[in-house]
């Protein structure tokens, strides 16, 4: 991670090379469901949860520490860092579990419709209206939503459809634990003691639910605990850090837009990686999906003046 911070001025626009590197973020953010999903064969869900929590807490934290940010001045945000930790930590585990009871295909779908979430709380909370556009948008999620559960229930008479539901669970909590982050000191906070907030509520949360769970290490084998180090090391300390280090760079609406690509990318791997079924309900969720994301996301047209 030792890139050097300032070889890149402020751009006013994503360029091709900013670009070419949020395709892997996301390509490298789609490819995790997979990576849970191979480590659940050597360890339990919530213990993995914790586990990933402190390896990659700590490697963000020594890197921090090495660029010298930080992390412990006064700024009025232990209170509501901890709330959104709490809900972090519930997300990582309803994320987690629901991922072991369902597919990567399905998870990677119903977690990643948090932004017609947020868009919903966002109305209520923080006086972001829907517009028409919006509600188009929320619409054809809507319908992706309808197009994955029917699926399940029509293919298995919904004997995994806990599993789906705590996934749309977390995308829930995902979207409540932005809106606590939009109305709090947290928004001023920097994104590495953000980050680091929430990592402690996932470690905190899973170690009060580890009694409840089943063994911690289910075989200690190689591929489960390459695939544990992949999600620690190289997705939350790697991919988050280069991601903030990129939104200190070019816009944040820029960089965001590429986030659609990772729930096409985890669809994907999981049908590569893991021979997961890809049906006509599971290709239609995700058109109608991604099309929500593209609509609720675009930005308004400036009017031109006179």
């Amino acid at each position: 991670m030792g890139i050097a911070t300032e070889t890149l001025d402020r751009r006013d626009a994503v360029d091709l090379a900013a670009a070419a590197i949020m395709v892997g973020l996301t390509f490298s953010w789609g490819l995790n469901y997979v990576a849970a999903k191979i480590s659940y064969a050597g360890y339990d869900p919530v213990f993995l949860s914790i586990a990933r929590s402190v390896i990659g807490g700590t490697c963000v934290f020594g890197w921090c520490r090495w660029r010298g940010i930080a992390l412990f001045t006064p700024d009025k945000t232990l209170v509501a860092g901890i709330v959104a930790g709490a809900l972090f930590g519930l997300e990582f585990l309803f994320l987690y579990v629901g991922l072991e009871h369902t597919t990567v295909v399905r998870n990677t779908l119903l977690v990643n419709t948090m932004p017609f979430w947020m868009l919903v709380g966002g109305h209520f909370l923080l006086g972001e209206s829907i517009t028409a556009r919006k509600l188009i948008g929320l619409l054809l999620a809507f319908a992706g939503l309808v197009a994955v559960f029917s699926d399940k229930l029509s293919a298995n008479g919904g004997a995994t459809l806990s599993g789906d539901l705590l996934s749309l669970g977390a995308g829930i909590l995902w979207a409540v634990t932005n809106i606590v982050i939009k109305r709090s000191k947290l928004v001023t906070a920097s994104a590495e003691k953000l980050l680091l907030y929430q990592l402690a509520g996932a470690a905190v949360v899973g170690i009060l639910v580890m009694p409840f769970a089943g063994p911690p290490v289910r075989s200690f084998a190689v591929l489960p605990t390459l695939a544990l180090l992949f999600q620690a090391v190289y997705v939350v300390a790697f991919t988050y850090v280069l991601w903030f280090w990129l939104l200190r760079r070019y816009p944040a609406s820029g960089l965001s837009s590429f986030t659609f690509l990772s729930p096409v990318f985890g669809v994907l791997c999981g049908a590569v990686f893991l021979n997961e079924p890809l049906t006509v309900r599971i290709f239609l969720a995700l058109a109608l999906i991604a099309a929500g994301l593209i609509i609720v996301n675009r930005p308004a047209r400036k009017q031109s003046p006179g």
